[in-house]
């Protein structure tokens, strides 16, 4: 054994030891299990059968050595042409069954990646990854991500100093620690004499894990949390944060999320010129070569402090890929200076070009129609970088974003099947079938789930309607256009354009009082429902009483007659007449007056799988609220293939509750 194992032997047994004598108090202050990113790979495996297979078989094998008390596990199959590479860590401070429990809920949601060559799930307690080649000595990416609580830190300059110190030991001293991984505290200076740990108000200290993955070097674990601490630092003013990058993760928070008997002493990994930037440079005047080498080290901590974000390629893109910083003449060049051969639409948050970049991408750029404010650009980095994490098969990818000069720009990945809108109303009509029809509602249902209730911030789209859904090669619904309401005006609830609003989708609570819930999508989405399945716009009125679709919808369920709702260019034979009635059933649950009386979008996954055929039960539908509004006054809705909004309601963010 090395003299370097010896030590880190006699360091470790050393921590244990004084670990020991440590009170093991727990006071948990934050949901381990929040999600913080996920993401499916672009790409397809070539036979799923296979790679199904071997997946299954490497997430059993990491199941049994979390089981048998491991928190870091790797497992692969290389056989054939799908191959499977996978990855489980969990942070050091959770249980073993809390580790295998975070397992389960990140091998559930990453199978909604179906046949993707790669996907991740990090949840604040444990990450899992697969990829299709091996990635296990990949330490940093272009996409590393940070994240700001949305509370502010009491005595928040001394915070900031406490916190700023803790996460700079961590980042020095965990390369150096076996098994990569540090819990450790910092006490803020003038706090409350006699305050307590997890007195909320009167916080006494800041507390703070690094962890790096366990098959990377020394020096991969430095490189990946020197940029964790780049992108953190701009949180230190929030009361908790984390970064994360492919092979690290870093944390703080002003409330202690571990127990003290597991806090780790890293003082020992922080001597002998490894300790804070003070004393390294302090060692290094000292020498006789001082001023060579000081020089070489503000020059390197000044190189790490100016680093941005390359510009990549995005057909190379991971899935934890942040937002790529295009630049204007980049963009202007791509879009042939935005030109109207160009342009893709017209919406309420702006314009929409087709782009093609200089690696031969083809991309939608949408230039933002909002005012810059100081607080507008404040914000928009931190907004774009959230949108650009939400990753899931069912919601259009923003790839990037540029904000030089007088513009707000936003890129994303382009559908060359335009909208569902065109395959309804448009030149496409009449060309979908009935099992197309279905895995667009499904498909939408789904993205629209994740982004209530899945993602790491709630989402509520509030404009859900065809143009805002896109369709892939595979005719795969993409719901664009949400997450964006923060980049508005405080003062404004939507933006005005030439186009008349879409009244039709919006649910009475929101449109009349202005009340916001995740069930306005809920609503939306009935009516959604309501228009795929009969290829009549709710707008349209039809018969001699003018009925609009959703008052013409309850009639003929009123009546027992709902499946005659179904469009009159289906073929007969590929639907039966009871899928039909409970797709009509279940778009009048998601409109019912009461915003409690709809269900959940999870729930309308659930219900829209069921192989049920009853899915009321002993509970009656009640009779939706008909806001009905004069349309002939209103324009045509021309949104275009970019998911456009052209509503008076567009898109809101509303934070998970302050820990």
């Amino acid at each position: 054994m090395t003299i370097r194992g010896k030590m880190q032997i006699l360091l470790t047994i050393t921590v244990i030891i004084m670990m020991r004598g440590k009170s093991t108090k727990w006071a948990v202050a934050e949901p381990e299990m929040e999600l913080i990113n996920s993401g499916c790979s672009q790409y397809n495996v070539t036979n799923f059968s296979e790679f199904n297979s071997n997946l299954n078989a490497t997430f059993k094998e990491l199941r049994e050595q979390l089981n048998g008390g491991k928190k870091f596990a790797t497992a692969q199959r290389t056989r054939g042409p799908d191959q499977v590479y996978t990855m489980v860590q969990c942070r050091r401070y959770v249980s073993t069954a809390d580790c295998a429990a975070c397992f389960t809920s990140a091998e559930s949601l990453i199978r909604n990646c179906s046949a993707a060559n790669g996907a991740r799930v990090i949840y604040l307690a444990c990450s899992l990854r697969y990829e299709s080649s091996s990635f296990y000595d990949q330490s940093t990416q272009e996409g590393r991500f940070g994240f700001c609580g949305n509370r502010t830190a009491l005595q928040a300059d001394a915070f900031k100093t406490a916190a700023q110190e803790l996460l700079e030991n961590l980042e020095v001293a965990t390369p150096k620690i076996n098994g990569f991984f540090a819990a450790s505290k910092n006490n803020i200076i003038g706090s409350r004499a006699g305050a307590n740990d997890d007195d909320d108000k009167n916080s006494t200290a800041v507390y703070g894990i690094a962890q790096c993955v366990e098959t990377i070097s020394e020096t991969g674990c430095q490189n990946c949390l020197s940029g964790a601490f780049d992108n953190i630092q701009r949180c230190l003013g929030s009361a908790f944060g984390w970064a994360v990058d492919a092979g690290c993760f870093l944390r703080y928070s002003d409330t202690p999320f571990f127990a003290d008997n597991q806090t780790t002493d890293i003082t020992p990994f922080l001597k002998n010129g490894s300790s804070n930037k003070e004393a390294i440079i302090g060692g290094v005047v000292g020498g006789g070569t001082g001023l060579i080498l000081f020089a070489l080290l503000i020059w390197l901590v000044i190189s790490r402090k100016s680093k941005k974000i390359q510009r990549g390629n995005i057909s190379e893109a991971t899935e934890l890929q942040g937002p790529v910083n295009y630049r204007l003449k980049d963009l202007v060049s791509a879009t042939r200076k935005f030109s109207e051969e160009n342009k893709l639409g017209e919406g309420g948050f702006g314009d929409i070009y087709k782009g093609t970049l200089k690696n031969g991408k083809i991309v939608a750029v949408k230039k933002l129609a909002i005012g810059i404010s100081r607080r507008t650009l404040s914000d928009f980095e931190n907004e774009v970088r959230l949108i650009s994490n939400v990753h899931h098969r069912n919601l259009i990818r923003l790839l990037g974003c540029c904000s030089q000069g007088p513009e707000l720009i936003l890129v994303y990945e382009y559908m060359a099947n335009s909208s569902l809108d065109k395959f309804l109303f448009g030149e496409k009509r009449g060309s979908l079938n009935w099992k197309q029809r279905f895995d667009i509602i499904l498909g939408t249902a789904r993205g629209l789930a994740y982004l209530h209730e899945d993602f790491h911030v709630r989402i509520i789209h509030r404009d859900i309607k065809p143009s805002n859904v896109l369709l892939d090669d595979d005719l795969q619904p993409k719901i664009a256009d949400f997450g964006l309401a923060r980049l508005l005006p405080e003062n404004q609830s939507h933006l005005s354009t030439k186009f008349a609003g879409t009244l039709g989708y919006t649910a009475p609570e929101y449109a009349i009082h202005g009340q916001l819930s995740e069930k306005v999508d809920a609503y939306s989405f009935g009516v959604l429902v309501l228009e795929i399945i009969s290829g009549t716009k709710s707008s349209e009125t039809k018969g001699e009483e003018g009925e609009f679709l959703l008052k013409r919808a309850w009639r003929l369920y009123e009546n027992g007659t709902h499946w005659e709702l179904m469009d009159e260019s289906l073929d007969p034979n590929e639907c039966t007449k009871e899928a039909a009635e409970k797709v009509v059933e279940i778009a009048l649950m998601c409109t019912q007056s009461a915003a409690n009386s709809r269900p959940t979008m999870s729930e309308v996954v659930a219900l829209l799988k069921s192989t049920s055929s009853s899915l009321l039960g002993n509970k009656p539908l009640l009779k939706p609220t008909f806001v009905e509004t004069d349309y002939r006054k209103t324009p045509a809705d021309t949104s275009t293939s970019t998911g456009s909004s052209t509503s008076n309601a567009t898109a809101s963010i509303s934070q998970v509750s302050g820990r």
